[in-house]
């Protein structure tokens, strides 16, 4: 197996290989500017060579397959599939896809999962909903299904006591599920608010498909991209009078690693009884103690906590003592357990994988505080944010004793037009995701709103934005590999 940390993947050689090297992988390599852009736009000469991607997105070739043999068996002429893991899951995904497409659609049992069955005209608001509600099949889930070993039982209990530590919440409190995004939208169906019609509030920049949940399975999001001044002010007002449902924010957000003033915002949220929901995928919660404000912090264990990039969960926490924690818990626990369940093998690899998390993250939170810090000087880089070097005040209040500022940073270049050729001379792993024991890099905006670069640019996300997920090397290495790219600036 190739050990990415001493040997990179970031020539054009390595496009489409998994990162890390394994079947499992939840990311890919993209070597080039060249690569992003043909990946973007689904050109045949790199789409040919994805060996795997990150699985909300990419298709893994097991669940291409069982795709594809749900569709042989169920589907009649002018039909698609998806599978998903259980009935709950299908039923909604039926109503919801139903809505959205404005057309009929069925959904039946196939061998132990569930396929919903929709015309082609359908298929993409189906996508739609396997990709942003995170209720996905995995590929472990995949395999068994064609070796005749689809397997039954949880140990999510398992993995939420192993968590305690950590998040400091009790076992009984902590929900996991099959993704992070699965996580979310359980937190967002849950919120009270909901079933009065009101809009939710997403406060900073947030990861991609987190605001498009709450356009899409909500009823709708009134979204203010930085959290600061008047408009900031005018918020907490409106959070105070009780016009949302809840309030989502991220500690820090992803990928501008800003903070939000969380005493100010729970404290309003108090005043109204309106649940706040923090995400702390960013920094994860070796380093920030969301709960101190949250009434849920969600967590994609995904990327720091399982560390090796080989497994996709999430996990919803609720705060015990709560005001909101009787009337959100039935709820979370139900779409823990009947909408998307963690299988049980990828339950068994996350709970090997725990046992590096605090060793791993203190590695990553030295090497992001050295590396923002050196880039930060550096005459070819125009800005770089990290915890440490933005709203650090903010960021403090949540941090934990004895946590770090994560080892998730971004930069842009002076002369942006030569990211390109930085990011082609970069000698590190490049691709989506972060939380890798080896350090990742991408062009975050390019990937994430390649269809709406000139929003982003507009909420301050520039399109040459380059996202750092610092690995376990020694910082000598990532000095180095960055010295030599950043002479193309």
């Amino acid at each position: 197996m190739r050990d990415l940390s001493a040997e990179p993947a970031w020539q054009d050689e390595d496009l489409g290989q998994p990162l890390p090297d394994s079947t499992h992988a939840c990311s890919v390599c993209l070597p080039t500017w060249k690569a992003i852009v043909g990946y973007e736009e689904g050109l045949d000469k790199v789409k040919r060579r994805m060996r795997t991607g990150y699985p909300r997105f990419f298709r893994h070739p097991a669940v291409e397959r069982l795709f594809a043999a749900a569709k042989a068996e169920v589907a009649g002429e002018g039909e698609d599939v998806i599978v998903l893991p259980t009935r709950v899951a299908v039923q909604r995904a039926h109503r919801w896809v139903e809505r959205r497409s404005e057309t009929a659609v069925r959904s039946t049992s196939f061998h132990g999962l569930q396929a919903l069955v929709v015309p082609v005209k359908a298929k993409p608001a189906a996508d739609d909903y396997w990709r942003l509600s995170g209720e996905v099949v995995s590929s472990r889930q995949a395999q068994d299904f064609f070796e005749g070993n689809l397997r039954e039982g949880s140990k999510s209990h398992l993995i939420a006591r192993s968590l305690a530590k950590f998040s400091g919440a009790e076992p009984a409190d902590q929900f996991i599920f099959a993704s992070g995004m699965a996580a979310v939208t359980a937190a967002l169906r849950a919120l009270p608010g909901l079933r009065e019609g009101k809009k939710t509030l997403q406060l900073e920049f947030p990861y991609v498909d987190c605001l498009k949940a709450q356009e899409l399975f909500g009823h709708g999001v009134v979204y203010l991209y930085e959290a600061a001044g008047e408009s900031f002010d005018e918020a907490l007002q409106r959070i105070r009078q009780g016009e949302f449902a809840g309030v989502f924010t991220e500690a820090p957000s992803n990928p501008l690693l800003r903070t939000v003033d969380l005493q100010r915002v729970a404290a309003a949220c108090a005043e109204s009884s309106t649940p706040l929901v923090v995400d702390d995928s960013a920094a994860g919660p070796l380093n920030v103690e969301a709960l101190r404000f949250a009434d849920v912090v969600t967590s994609s264990l995904t990327k720091w906590i399982s560390g090796e990039g080989d497994v996709m969960a999430g996990m919803a926490t609720l705060r015990a003592n709560s005001p909101m924690a009787n009337a959100m818990r039935e709820a979370l626990a139900a779409d823990a357990a009947e909408c998307s369940p963690l299988y049980v093998a990828d339950a068994e690899v996350l709970l090997s994988n725990l046992r590096g998390y605090p060793k791993r993250m203190e590695g990553a939170n030295a090497n992001g505080l050295a590396l923002a810090a050196w880039l930060a000087a550096h005459p070819a880089v125009e800005q770089v944010w990290h915890p440490s070097l933005t709203t650090q005040d903010n960021y403090q209040a949540a941090m934990r004793k004895g946590g770090g500022f994560g080892g998730l940073l971004s930069f842009v270049l002076k002369a942006e037009k030569k990211t390109p050729k930085v990011y082609d001379a970069l000698r590190l792993s490049k691709g989506p995701s972060f939380g890798t024991p080896f350090t990742l890099v991408c062009p975050y905006t390019m990937l994430a709103h390649y269809r709406e670069l000139e929003w982003a640019e507009g909420c301050g996300v520039p399109a040459n934005l380059l996202r750092v997920s610092c690995g376990s090397e020694p910082f000598e290495v990532l000095q180095a590999a960055f010295e030599e790219a950043l002479a193309q600036a």
